[in-house]
């Protein structure tokens, strides 16, 4: 369960992402109209980090990079450097599942990633706090991570 797409010759379109995502493919489409509404953000498909990790779509504003979203099958995962100062503005009004994604961060600088699968409303409205804290803080004011 949650295979991505991992043959890099066959390139998808931002739909053929979206069908793979399966029943969680309208969080996705909220959270894309999220990102580019809100702050204009810039669309990108891609295959980045190796062949383990598959298609994605590049969020990205200001040429700052926000996040990578994976098509996963039946799901959909985010994939973002974020700093501590940032998680720390947020935690305390996230979820027990969000918690823990936040507790597990592989460590980077003054924060670490996060990989965060979007499995429901819930994931959705903590990851978009998390993604408001890392574009305030980070990326509008120009900070790392």
């Amino acid at each position: 369960m949650y295979e991505r797409l991992l043959d890099k010759t066959l390139s998808p379109s931002f739909t053929d992402l979206l069908k793979y995502s399966g029943s969680c493919s309208d969080l996705w489409v909220e959270l894309d109209d999220y990102l580019q509404s809100e702050y204009s953000a810039e669309q990108q498909i891609r295959f980045p980090y190796g062949n383990k990790y598959g298609w994605s779509t590049k969020y990205s504003l200001k040429n700052r990079h926000i996040c990578d979203v994976f098509a996963e099958n039946g799901a959909f995962a985010l994939h973002f450097r974020v700093n501590n100062d940032c998680l720390n503005t947020v935690y305390d009004g996230l979820s027990d599942y969000s918690k823990k994604i936040c507790d597990e961060k592989y460590p980077c600088g003054e924060g670490g990633w996060l990989t965060y699968r979007v499995l429901s409303q819930e994931h959705l409205i903590d990851v978009k706090k998390i993604l408001l804290a890392k574009i305030s803080v980070s990326i509008l004011k120009g900070k790392k991570g």
